[in-house]
């Protein structure tokens, strides 16, 4: 059993390892692509800046708050991105039959697709993207307990779990419908656009459907809201700012068991 578990690990080792040779195998490419992906994520914080460069509050949010609001969504999109990200290939690998060599293997589909492209140059985007939500901590005057110290990690753990768990989720639907990238974008991307602000500057089935429906309120405003100790202007209670964990648990479990009907839904290429 162990022999085995160890076997198990080396492939996964092996298929990282082959990955990282072959994206850094041209260095001057890959420092460019790393730089160059930085780029989206500092894009949502420029734009918030904007913003706040014609107002002085979004949404009943300062400019202080907003940032915690995007510093943890960026630090959780980018991380879930590099992670898990490019499982939105997988309409790619349905139609050129690639998934079938996956499945044939003694290993788990889903470990599998995850490491053979995993896009190292990516890196660069999750370091900023927590250097932005540890610059956005600092600086919002946090009233620390023991508490908020131990959310202020947990939160955006949470929010990676959250994010990939809608990434997988939505590459399910590949199973059935391989022409379903711009549905899963609208989930993935259109949450992250989404979570980069206040949901108060959303108002009617629009929050109700996005922030509660889906869950999206749970990634960075409510932890957000128990980090800088503010009443929801929405009237749910203060410790609702702590059920993030609990809420990426849930969308883990969710997003497990859809990927396990997808898989056994799927009938080949061929079919």
């Amino acid at each position: 059993m162990a022999d085995g578990r160890g076997g198990t690990l080396r492939a996964y080792r092996a298929l990282l390892g082959a990955q990282a040779r072959s994206q850094t195998a041209y260095r001057t490419s890959f420092a460019v692509d790393l730089v160059g992906n930085v780029g989206a994520t500092a894009f949502d914080v420029l734009t918030v800046l904007v913003l706040f460069g014609v107002t002085r509050e979004l949404g009943g949010f300062t400019l202080r708050e907003t940032l915690v609001v995007v510093g943890l969504s960026a630090c959780a999109f980018a991380t879930a991105d590099l992670l898990v990200g490019n499982i939105e290939r997988i309409p790619q690998y349905v139609r050129t039959g690639l998934l079938d060599a996956v499945l044939v293997r003694p290993l788990g589909a889903l470990p599998q697709l995850l490491l053979m492209d995993l896009p190292l140059r990516k890196v660069s985007r999750a370091v900023f993207g927590l250097a932005v939500w540890v610059t956005a901590v600092v600086s919002a005057g946090i009233d620390w307990t023991p508490g908020r110290a131990l959310l202020v990690v947990l939160a955006p753990l949470a929010a990676v779990v959250f994010f990939g768990s809608i990434f997988v989720a939505t590459a399910t639907v590949s199973f059935y419908w391989v022409e379903s990238g711009q549905l899963a974008n609208s989930l993935t991307y259109g949450g992250r656009d989404f979570t980069s602000y206040p949901v108060t500057v959303y108002g009617g089935w629009f929050r109700a459907l996005f922030a509660y429906g889906l869950g999206f309120a749970f990634v960075s405003y409510h932890p957000a809201l128990a980090l800088l100790g503010r009443a929801d202007p929405l009237g749910l209670p203060a410790w609702v700012g702590w059920a993030a964990p609990g809420v990426a648990v849930v969308a883990a479990a969710l997003a497990a068991a859809a990927w396990r009907v997808g898989i056994r839904h799927y009938r080949s290429t061929g079919s």
